[in-house]
């Protein structure tokens, strides 16, 4: 046996309290790297029935080989003969499995090398193990880091036990990361390295407004009031719809909170990001309506509603349509993916013209048919008044030829 003394397990507890990594997984280790270290001392890769135990309460550590009680030792290597087991256990019987000590002499020190590097790797792997386990469950979920560095436009982020990555594509337009800073991110996705998982987090997505909803906002966490949709570009503006459970609770009251403290909170927590708390309904009219605000709807007219498409046409005042549509299309586009509703935008005055202009083409084809009737009945007429007088002419010169016949008799 080899006397290893405490200092093992003082590091194991140490580990355990900084990395999370368990003691036995240390142990495990130590064991698996003396049995590595005696192969290699045998220069033999595969030796059966050894094992490295460790005790704990002496602070040693040895190589045993098992081997079965026999009358007839045929292999060595895994037998042994009652005679001498005896010697080793006097209660042994045969068929009876005798752990017998094979360390070498002189092993620590090669043992001592084998078990730095087994040692070293396992840790690696537990370590990796574990922030791989923890960060799968926190996947789809907010967090908080600390913002390290900026790094080729990519943001890196310590969020606990590794540091994850924001890219640009992930960051708020026109945001200054401000190394140290603390930020709430969303952990988008987690991937397997051979080194520590990599971790990649945004600051952009939607899903963090309604995380930061259920944090505020108790009849989110409770399920009284449900947040139905969530559209955002982020940096600018949001549209979050949401709907109520208990006739008894308005879910836009609650959300906004009072005298505003719960959304303030939010927009405040997403740097002064524009948020809109819009009324979920199951009729698309009214929701399509409260989806536009803050802008006032004269009618909207449901086009197409089935599996393929959903479209409406939405007519609004002359003087709130730049309100409807948006600095850019954003106030629409935000709707659009608000709702799932393909969103065709009119003024009054446009919707007017439209249906005047319909209304003339309407009129013009119903006046354009008895026009060309006319036309026919004319041309007919005129064909047959030239019949008429050819058949007139041919009267008058055979009446002209009788007269003429008989004057010459």
């Amino acid at each position: 046996m080899i006397k290893i003394g405490t200092a093992l397990f003082e590091a194991c507890e140490e580990l355990e309290r900084e990395k999370g990594i368990s003691k036995d997984v240390i142990i495990a280790s130590l064991c698996d790297a003396m049995v590595t270290a005696y192969k290699k001392h045998l220069k033999q890769k595969d030796v059966p029935n050894v094992e490295a135990i460790l005790d704990e309460q002496t602070g040693e550590i040895g190589v045993f080989r098992t081997k079965v009680v026999v009358e007839k030792v045929e292999d060595p290597n895994l037998e042994i003969s009652l005679e001498d087991a005896k010697e080793i256990d006097d209660e042994v019987e045969l068929e009876d499995e005798v752990k017998i000590e094979v360390t070498p002499e002189n092993f620590g020190r090669i043992a001592a090398q084998s078990a730095k590097q087994v040692i070293t790797q396992r840790i690696r792997e537990a370590e990796r193990k574990l922030v791989l386990d923890e960060f799968m469950e926190k996947k789809g979920t907010l967090t908080t880091g600390i913002i390290q560095r900026v790094e080729n436009r990519n943001v890196i982020v310590n969020i606990g036990k590794t540091d994850a990555i924001m890219p640009q594509k992930e960051q708020i337009p026109g945001e200054y990361y401000k190394p140290g800073t603390r930020i709430r991110v969303f952990v988008l996705n987690v991937k397997e390295t051979s080194r520590l998982p990599q971790v990649i987090v945004s600051h952009a997505h939607p899903e963090i407004v309604r995380e930061l909803f259920e944090l505020e906002v108790p009849e989110i966490e409770d399920g009284i009031v449900e947040i139905k949709s969530i559209s955002r570009e982020a940096g600018y503006r949001t549209k979050i719809a949401v709907a109520s459970n208990d006739p008894d609770v308005d879910s836009v009251g609650a959300c906004i909170g009072p005298r505003g403290s719960r959304i303030q909170t939010i927009i405040g927590e997403l740097k002064n990001e524009k948020i809109d708390i819009v009324r979920y309904s199951d009729n698309p009219v009214e929701y399509i309506v409260n989806a536009l605000s803050p802008a006032r709807i004269v009618s909207v007219d449901i086009l197409a509603d089935d599996e393929y498409s959903k479209e409406a046409f939405v007519i609004v005042p002359d003087d709130q349509l730049s309100l409807a549509i948006g600095r850019d299309g954003q106030n629409v586009r935000l709707a659009h993916k608000l709702t799932g509703w393909k969103i065709d935008i009119k003024s009054q005055s446009q919707a007017e013209k439209m249906d005047y202009n319909h209304h003339q083409a309407h009129v013009d084809e119903q006046v354009e048919e008895p026009v060309e009737d006319e036309v026919d009945e004319i041309a007919e007429e005129i064909r047959e008044q030239e019949e008429y007088a050819m058949d007139e002419e041919d009267i008058a010169s055979f009446e002209d030829g009788d007269n003429q016949e008989e004057t010459v008799e």
